[in-house]
């Protein structure tokens, strides 16, 4: 069998690995014959491919990013989409396809399903979440990298007797703020699924000046505040419908210095989240998830992901992974306020 592989939405620690993983089983296992599309669904509308064979993906396991490249290519954005993807896989004789990304990617894969073509998804996405499956790799590092972010910046606040704010990624689920938050010693976590009070805000800042002790918030970047909105960067959307968001950090600290008069300022991390080398949990579970996605393909079990379930690895349809956001229990955001102050 001849398998296109595909890495699409934004970049992500471990994917690499994937690739890795589906490539040393496919080949001596099952006698596969492996393609990766360059630059996620461009690369499929535009039979843009390169080899992948077991020489190519030697190495690959501590690296950073995607060696297929990627993008935020839409098919299903152009009326003709579905009919060139079927005419690059019938011109390249690829007979399955393996779509690694999060809920635009897997969402993409789960209509081409329905449309009647062979696809299996690997769900990955930092923010972690994705339905279906209880982690995505690549979460474990971008939680390191900011937790490593907020210890070294309690020195700074502590030093200068500042408010410093973090603003992390997390659109619509705040499993990074949370996750780095609460290892990081945050006094104030501020997340999308909880609209936060700024007087309140206000309240856990003075709290802890009052015990000679600086303050730390983290904040996601789709946190809004009582009555407001989403903080956007601009906005222009991407081709899945996004706005850029981000800012909401800068905006807390000027209400926080124009209130209470404290000095406030924001680091944002950005895309510094995403980048460099996963984690040892992230390459295990990446690995993982290839090759229990090779096995998925050998089985026929098509419109079907990989899951982590407990320490298990499974199959389930990919509308799991799209038909709901997994964000933060209630529950679990009150342990977390349980520090808050």
């Amino acid at each position: 069998m001849r398998v296109g592989v595909l890495t699409g939405g934004g970049d992500c620690p471990g994917l690499n690995a994937v690739l890795r993983a589906i490539v040393r089983k496919g080949v001596p296992a099952f006698g596969h014959e492996f393609v990766g599309f360059r630059d996620g669904w461009r690369g499929v509308l535009e039979a843009d491919v390169r080899p992948l064979d077991i020489p190519d993906v030697r190495g690959l396991l501590p690296r950073g990013g995607t060696v297929l490249g990627s993008s935020r290519t839409n098919p299903f954005a152009t009326d003709d989409g579905v009919q060139r993807i079927r005419r690059s896989l019938d011109d390249l004789r690829v007979d399955a396809l393996i779509a690694i990304g999060g809920e635009d990617t897997l969402g993409v894969a789960a209509r081409l399903h329905d449309e009647g073509l062979r696809v299996v998804g690997v769900p990955k996405t930092i923010d972690n979440d994705l339905g279906g499956t209880d982690y995505t790799f690549g979460f474990d590092t971008a939680v390191s990298i900011a937790t490593e972010a907020i210890d070294r910046l309690h020195t700074t606040a502590e030093s200068h007797h500042r408010v410093l704010i973090v603003e992390v990624m997390g659109r619509h689920a705040g499993w990074i703020a949370l996750h780095a938050g609460m290892a990081g010693g945050a006094n104030a976590i501020l997340i999308p699924e909880q609209r936060f009070s700024v007087e309140r805000v206000l309240g856990w800042v003075e709290s802890r000046f009052r015990d000679r002790y600086a303050s730390i918030i983290v904040v996601s970047e789709g946190a809004m505040p009582e009555g407001g909105a989403e903080v956007l960067q601009s906005g222009r959307k991407d081709a899945f419908g996004h706005a850029r968001l981000g800012g909401v950090g800068d905006w807390l600290a000027q209400q926080i210095e124009s209130r209470s008069g404290r000095e406030a300022r924001t680091t944002v991390l950005g895309h510094v989240q995403r980048g460099g080398t996963p984690t040892a949990r992230d390459r295990w579970l990446a690995t993982r998830f290839g090759l229990h996605a090779i096995d998925a393909v050998q089985a026929g079990e098509w419109g079907t992901m990989t899951a982590l379930r407990g320490t298990d690895i499974v199959t389930v349809p990919l509308l799991e992974a799209t038909k709901a956001l997994k964000t933060v229990d209630p529950a679990l955001y009150a342990e977390a306020e349980v520090f808050f102050g």
